[in-house]
């Protein structure tokens, strides 16, 4: 949100740049267990952006003094790559944003994994996004769900992430790069679809309280097609062959 530049036309004739509607998902396609050593691991393209995710554990917790007696500690670690095309993050290594991504992932996913269950452990989450176009921090928490599942880690839920945004004064579903960076609004959500939670809630810029109810009713209605996707994908791990699926990393 808030790009530099003259600001294009984002809502045309009802449409967008990229034709959808407002409502429409650009196309998401979720692959399971595609790399050979993660405990669990999922691959995501939405739209142009591909997105890896990892899951280890529960293994020993490292450093000691972070375990807990009680339940296992989730940690969560966020990277863009430095030719993920996010002219923005094209250096290697930590910086604000991933951070603070890493931390709202990390926050999200404690409130759904059982973590009673693995107590003085650590469940290891690790996302690398290998191509950026907006949205990635939603396509991280997607596709890091479908890796905790495929590791076989209980949780309540199987959680998705999508963002809304305002172009051209409509409030839309999924914002892609343009989308992202001139559009009024961006508002990423996260939810628990069996019991209705938000788990994950950000938002730049201004909105109405009539625009906020009208993009979370979008997220919610474009969070069940997201949840389909993920349990297809689950499905498949069981029903086809390993080679058959998708190439493998690792």
């Amino acid at each position: 949100m808030g790009g530099q530049g003259e600001k294009p036309a984002l809502l045309v004739g009802g449409r967008r740049v990229d034709g959808r509607g407002v409502e429409d998902v650009r196309p998401l396609k979720i692959v399971a267990r595609v790399l050979n050593d993660a405990e669990g691991s999922a691959y995501v393209e939405w739209g142009k952006n591909k997105v890896l995710a990892g899951v280890y554990g529960p293994r020993e917790c490292i450093p000691r003094h972070d375990q807990s007696l009680y339940r296992a500690v989730v940690k969560c670690r966020y990277n863009m790559a430095p030719f993920s095309g996010a002219e923005e993050h094209g250096r290697s290594g930590p910086n604000r944003r991933s951070k603070e991504i890493s931390k709202v992932i990390k926050e999200a996913f404690e409130n759904v994994i059982i973590s009673e269950n693995f107590p003085k452990t650590e469940i290891s989450i690790f996302v690398e996004v290998l191509q950026s176009d907006g949205g990635t921090r939603c396509a991280a928490v997607t596709a890091a769900a479908v890796a905790l599942a495929d590791a076989g880690i209980p949780m309540k839920d199987l959680i998705g992430a999508v963002a809304v945004c305002k172009i051209d004064g409509q409030m839309a579903v999924d914002p892609g790069k343009e989308e992202d960076n001139f559009g009024e609004s961006d508002m990423p959500i996260a939810f628990s679809p069996r019991t209705g939670d938000v788990l994950l809630f950000q938002m730049d810029g201004l909105l109405t309280r009539e625009e906020l109810a009208r993009g979370l009713e979008l997220a919610r209605k474009a969070s069940m097609k997201i949840r389909e996707a993920q349990m297809e994908a689950i499905r498949k791990v069981y029903d086809e062959p390993k080679e058959d699926r998708f190439l493998l990393i690792g």
